[in-house]
């Protein structure tokens, strides 16, 4: 799974036209979010293949800024504190989240500088978080 980061106009339409070309493209969004910040659109979407997602989106004018590997982790949603634990893991081991979103079937998705170290993060993080029973 990849996060493809892209900047997208402050303007009605902006991303109803990336929605229409990855349509087009026959490109599956599953998960991810944008934001306006200083008059900025800023979008993180979530593919199976963020590379013929970035290639549909640069050939129909949109400015891709990357593409990176997500961590992906389930939380226990009933149990506070969840995100706090799993964040204070990455933490711990040195590893910045850059962006945090969620997917379509509610898992959590991590961006962060150190994917490697980011995934040995989370695995010792889910091991005594797993559900039992």
């Amino acid at each position: 799974m990849h996060d493809v980061e892209l900047l997208l106009p402050d303007r009605p339409g902006a991303l109803a036209s990336m929605g229409e070309t990855l349509g087009r493209a026959g490109v599956s969004i599953e998960g991810g979010g944008s934001f306006v910040v200083d008059g900025v659109g800023i979008g993180h979407f979530l593919f199976v293949d963020g590379h013929a997602a970035a290639r549909a989106l640069v050939a129909s004018g949109f400015q891709v800024t990357a593409v990176r590997e997500v961590i992906v982790q389930r939380l226990r949603q009933g149990e506070p504190g969840q995100l706090g634990s799993l964040c204070r893991q990455m933490a711990d081991a040195g590893v910045n989240i850059r962006v945090q979103y969620s997917d379509h079937a509610n898992q959590l998705i991590l961006v962060v500088d150190d994917v490697e170290r980011g995934r040995h993060a989370s695995e010792a993080w889910r091991v005594p978080h797993a559900h039992t029973g």
